[in-house]
């Protein structure tokens, strides 16, 4: 139960932190971005303020509604699964990955309910990537992980506690 109880802990405050380093950054863009870019690598990488009312690349404009039911569902399947994940250290780079994952999530949740729209400031000008936030980069590394850790890390047999109710947290960690 401690080691439920500090994973916990550890996720929440993890989370709450994330949320606030990307709220933070987004609040700072909006109060020194609104005049014009800042160039921080010439040709290379300039910090632009931006407003999204859809998903990545703007897709689907204007689609708050749906994007707050979403992320909804989103929020609510990250935060089973990560109670679902075992307190053991092995599980440690899955249990990162969902509180990432969520913290990426809520991140653009609050902007949607808040503002109406994300706010996004960095831009890759080398390749003319489509200007983005700190919440999207947690959403996407995140993701990116998860795909590493399934098919590299994990074996199909250390996911057995998705078909068990049963905590496996008692069981000594291999």
């Amino acid at each position: 139960m401690k080691n439920k109880r500090m994973k916990y802990g550890i996720g929440a405050l993890a989370a709450a932190l994330l949320v606030a380093i990307d709220q933070v950054t987004k609040y700072l863009a909006q109060k020194y971005l609104m005049d014009g870019p800042v160039v921080i690598w010439d040709g290379v990488f300039e910090l632009h303020y931006s407003t999204n009312t859809g998903a990545a690349f703007g897709i689907l404009q204007d689609g708050r509604a749906f994007f707050i039911v979403i992320t909804t569902i989103i929020l609510a399947a990250v935060l089973y699964f990560y109670i679902k994940i075992p307190a053991q250290r092995k599980y440690f780079p899955l249990n990162a990955v969902c509180v990432t994952v969520f913290a990426g999530a809520m991140g653009n949740f609050i902007d949607r309910v808040r503002l109406e729209y994300v706010i996004d400031f960095l831009y890759i000008r080398l390749i003319n990537f489509p200007v983005f936030n700190i919440a999207d980069c947690y959403v996407t590394l995140s993701c990116l992980a998860f795909g590493i850790l399934i098919f590299f890390y994990y074996k199909e047999e250390d996911f057995a506690f998705l078909k068990s109710g049963k905590d496996k947290e008692q069981e000594p960690s291999q």
